[in-house]
C-alpha cells in the first residue's frame, strides 16, 4: 500500500510532537518531516526526491510564516496540498488562504478524526472544506446575477460544467463524476481545467470556493 506522505510546520513543539504522534498511528500515513518554521520547511522540502502529499502548517509562525510558506509551495510544489492550521476562524483568511492555493483550512483545536478525514480526503479530492467554514463563508457572501472570475471579469458557465462543479463540491473524484454523468472520465478533466481557466481558480479547493460564493455548490447541511 502506497502511504500518503505528510510533512507539519509549526513553531510549538509539544503540538508538533502530538500531531507527529496522530500521524505515525496511522499504517497508511508516513510523516516525512517537521519544521519550526516556513524556511526550514522549505530546506527540507528542496531536498526530498519524492513528491510530498500533503503539507499541514501553522499560520503564524517565525522567520517564514504560514502565509509566506504556502504561496511558496504553491509557486514551487504545485502538486503538495497544503492543509492550514489555526487559532483564528476567520472567513477572510479563510478566503484568502484558498483562493492563495491551500487545499483546507482547520482550527487548532479540531479533534483526531477531523485531522485524519481532512488529510485523506485532500489526498483524494484536493480540498477538505468544514461545514462551519462552509457556513462562515456563505454567510459573508450574497446572491449575484453576474458570475465573475477572481479577477473581476464576468464569465458564462455552462449548465454541464455547473453540474460538474456541484459534483466537485461533492467531493467526488473526476471518475466518479464521470459514471453519474455517463461519460469518460478525461471529458470531467476537460471540464475541471476550463472551469480552473475561467474562474481563475488555482485549484479545487479555489472551485469550491467559488461556487460557494455564487451559491451554486449545491451541498446539504
Amino acid at each position: 500500500m502506497d502511504k500518503i506522505h505528510i510533512a507539519l510546520a509549526d513553531d510549538q513543539q509539544l503540538f508538533r510532537q502530538g500531531i507527529a504522534s496522530l500521524i505515525s498511528a496511522v499504517p497508511e500515513f508516513e510523516l516525512v518531516f517537521e519544521a519550526e518554521n516556513g524556511a526550514l520547511f522549505m530546506t527540507q522540502l528542496d531536498t526530498r526526491s519524492q513528491p510530498l502529499h500533503v503539507a499541514l502548517i501553522d499560520m503564524e509562525m517565525p522567520v517564514m510564516d504560514g502565509m509566506e510558506l504556502n504561496t511558496q509551495i504553491q509557486n514551487r510544489y504545485p502538486d503538495t496540498k497544503t492543509i492550514v492550521l489555526s487559532v483564528h476562524f476567520n472567513e477572510r483568511l479563510i478566503a484568502r488562504m484558498i483562493q492563495a492555493g491551500a487545499s483546507g483550512f482547520l482550527p487548532k483545536n479540531c479533534d483526531r478524526d477531523e485531522l485524519l478525514t481532512a488529510i485523506k480526503t485532500v489526498h483524494k479530492s484536493g480540498f477538505y472544506i468544514t461545514d462551519p467554514v462552509l457556513k462562515a463563508l456563505q454567510s459573508g457572501s450574497s446572491k449575484v446575477d453576474v458570475v465573475k472570475s477572481i479577477s473581476g471579469i464576468p464569465i458564462d458557465l455552462s449548465p454541464r460544467e455547473k453540474e460538474v462543479l456541484q459534483f466537485i463540491c461533492q467531493e467526488l473524484t473526476n471518475a466518479e463524476i464521470a459514471e453519474k454523468l455517463f461519460v469518460s472520465p478525461r471529458t470531467i478533466d476537460g471540464h475541471r481545467n476550463n472551469l480552473l481557466a475561467k474562474t481563475g481558480c488555482r485549484n479545487t479547493a479555489g472551485l469550491v470556493l467559488f461556487a460557494v460564493k455564487y451559491h451554486i455548490h449545491n451541498l446539504s447541511y
